[in-house]
């Protein structure tokens, strides 16, 4: 009898929908295997001029196999809502995997997830991890036991077939990418720091960095740390 495995991708506002439908247009591939896309309230989600409706309520699932977070600007405003980050601490607390793309791994930082943990993240925002005790690494795909985290928006798919072969086997996770032809041959080499051309990483990071909100990341980081020692003192 074959048992079920249940994915949950928790959505907000302002995420970058490719983070996630990326990897859920993969994951759904996988037989028995079932795949929430949830947010809190099961309010609709607005992203990139998309919106988001019919959405599992967050608060309403017990459990998880995997815990799968994306990213994208609206991150920040995420891990500052008690409610949204509550949620994914309880369901990463029990998850077989867990797991995030792009900037999905600052929320997993922030809910106490990563601490000691090597884990991925965009280029432009990895700098921020060490403030929640992860370790971060500039590898596309990273695993460190059950925690797998995957770089920038485009790492998701890779990520995907990443946890589907850990998940299923290589024949599996093989198989969903020849059915979905995933075989990239992007037109410019421009798709990290190092290969691009300088002036482009220029004004891709200044760009970036006049919209990255640190000091909120840097207050999430000491809320996190102070509820740590809360805890221990109270223990």
């Amino acid at each position: 009898m074959s048992t079920l495995t249940t994915i949950v991708m928790p959505i907000y506002d302002d995420v970058t929908q490719l983070d996630f439908t990326g990897p859920h247009q993969f994951f759904s591939r996988m037989p028995d295997t079932q795949v929430i896309v949830a947010s809190i309230s099961g309010k609709s989600i607005h992203a990139s001029g998309l919106v988001f409706c019919d959405l599992a309520d967050l608060n309403a699932i017990e459990q998880c196999d995997v815990l799968c977070v994306p990213g994208g600007y609206g991150c920040v405003a995420a891990l500052e809502d008690d409610a949204y980050l509550s949620a994914i601490r309880r369901l990463g607390g029990s998850a077989r995997y867990v797991t995030s793309v792009c900037t999905g791994s600052i929320i997993l930082g922030a809910a106490g997830l990563l601490k000691g943990k090597r884990a991925a993240c965009h280029w432009s925002w990895r700098d921020l991890l060490p403030a929640f005790g992860a370790i971060p690494d500039a590898g596309r795909i990273v695993c460190d036991g059950n925690v797998i985290t995957g770089g920038g928006v485009t790492a998701g798919i890779d990520f995907a077939l990443t946890l589907i072969a850990e998940l299923a086997g290589d024949e599996m996770a093989q198989s969903i990418q020849l059915s979905l032809e995933y075989a990239p041959e992007p037109p410019f080499h421009a798709g990290r720091p190092d290969i691009a051309p300088p002036e482009i990483v220029e004004k891709v990071a200044a760009r970036i960095a006049a919209l990255r909100p640190t000091a909120r990341v840097e207050q999430a980081a000491q809320r996190l740390m102070s509820s740590v020692s809360e805890t221990a003192a109270a223990g």
